[in-house]
């Protein structure tokens, strides 16, 4: 499972390294290729391990082929993931497409959240963790509702 927040620059060549705490976690696993595809919802890039990007295919390809929403997730988000590999200083080589579909210039986040990782230009995230007070009270609702905290 990956955790934490990580920032790091990106060199001139568009390469990004990988925080050592989530290097650990992969190397335990085994795993040196990832995917990544750009979020449906927010300005990131979701970054699996490439054993988990399978698993979860696997359950995507067991959705019904003729649902209109299946048809838009699957060209939205699995059409456009491509296969990266970690090289030997432990970066990873970001497509430019997908960092210019998500801004990624100068400084990237690392997000770990669970099975997989968000990467983020730094600014964006910082903007998407803005909240106002009234955004926050509905947040914490639904947090509590969902999770039963």
């Amino acid at each position: 499972m990956f955790r934490g927040q990580f920032t790091h620059s990106i060199d001139a060549k568009g390469r990004i390294s990988l925080p050592s705490r989530f290097r650990d976690v992969l190397i335990r696993d085994g795993e040196v290729r990832f995917v990544v595809t750009p979020a449906l919802f927010d300005p990131c890039l979701h970054v699996y391990p490439l054993g988990a990007w399978e698993a979860f295919e696997q359950r995507i390809a067991e959705l019904p082929t003729m649902d209109p929403h299946v048809v838009r997730f699957r060209r939205l988000y699995v059409s456009a993931a491509v296969e990266c590999e970690l090289d030997k200083v432990h970066r990873i080589l970001v497509p430019q497409d997908l960092r210019e579909r998500v801004d990624l210039t100068k400084e990237a986040l690392w997000a770990g959240v669970g099975k997989y990782m968000e990467l983020w230009s730094k600014p964006r995230f910082d903007q998407a963790l803005e909240i106002t007070a009234e955004e926050q009270e509905a947040f914490k609702l639904a947090v509590v509702e969902k999770i039963r905290v």
